[in-house]
């Protein structure tokens, strides 16, 4: 069990990372971003949205998103679909002057529903009958211009992991290599690590030690064998061997 708040936004400023960058990328308002954290759930309208953002927003950080959603359901679905326990009608008074007096309640009761049926009736023929003569005063045009789709830029969602041989060492950059890296450290055999950006690059000590899967795709380290440092670039269509900075 863990804080979800609290390592969101631990993971958030060890990465520099503010909530205008992130809702553009992830397109989670930022009022959003800043509840999750807070871990403000009822200002999400459902809590699919809260699986959903706890999802997409931690595997952006580089975090497991199924791990967030799961403490999630552990901590505040449990036992929200309980069924209520059933409570036996009983009328007031209830005993002989109850049964005495039931015939006539009964007919009361039945007169009701007659009425209430009538009226729904009445007011269903009216809709229906009231629509087709509007119907005929309708004047057709042209229908709207339908709105442009805006389609989110693709990401690169990368896992790296250690080979059979060795752990790598790397440092990992978001959008441009002079930026702060959002990563450093080695990667031990046996465990990985998930970036996620339209534009990544990789500084890898022993490359010979690295496996890549890129959008669930295993590529190659480009360069193997041919030194101890690399730097790779990393876009949502492939892994390459990047220049090395003068």
């Amino acid at each position: 069990m863990f804080e979800i708040g609290n390592s969101l936004r631990e993971a958030r400023l060890r990465q520099g990372l503010d909530f205008p960058e992130i809702e553009q990328a992830t397109k989670i308002r930022g009022k959003y971003l800043r509840a999750l954290e807070e871990e403000a759930f009822e200002v999400l309208p459902a809590q699919t949205y809260v699986k959903g953002f706890l999802r997409s927003y931690a595997d952006y950080l580089g975090l497991d998103g199924q791990l967030y959603v799961d403490e999630f359901n552990s901590r505040y679905v449990r036992g929200e679909f309980e069924e209520e326990e059933e409570v036996p009608f009983r009328p007031p008074g209830g005993g002989p002057g109850w049964r005495r007096s039931g015939s006539f309640q009964g007919r009361a009761v039945l007169l009701t529903v007659a009425v209430i049926v009538g009226l729904t009736i009445f007011v269903f023929m009216a809709a229906k009958y009231g629509d087709r003569n509007n119907q005929t005063n309708v004047v057709l045009g042209n229908p709207p211009p339908a709105s442009p789709k805006t389609h989110p830029k693709p990401q690169a969602k990368l896992r790296v992991s250690a080979g059979p041989t060795g752990s790598p060492y790397l440092a990992v950059y978001r959008g441009n290599r002079s930026s702060r890296p959002i990563y450093t450290g080695t990667i031990e055999r046996g465990r990985s690590r998930l970036f996620v950006g339209r534009h990544l690059w990789i500084y890898v000590f022993a490359p010979a030690n690295l496996r890549l899967r890129l959008n669930g795709k295993l590529w190659v380290v480009p360069g193997r064998g041919r030194g101890s440092r690399r730097w790779l670039e990393v876009t949502p269509t492939r892994v390459s061997l990047a220049p090395a900075i003068a």
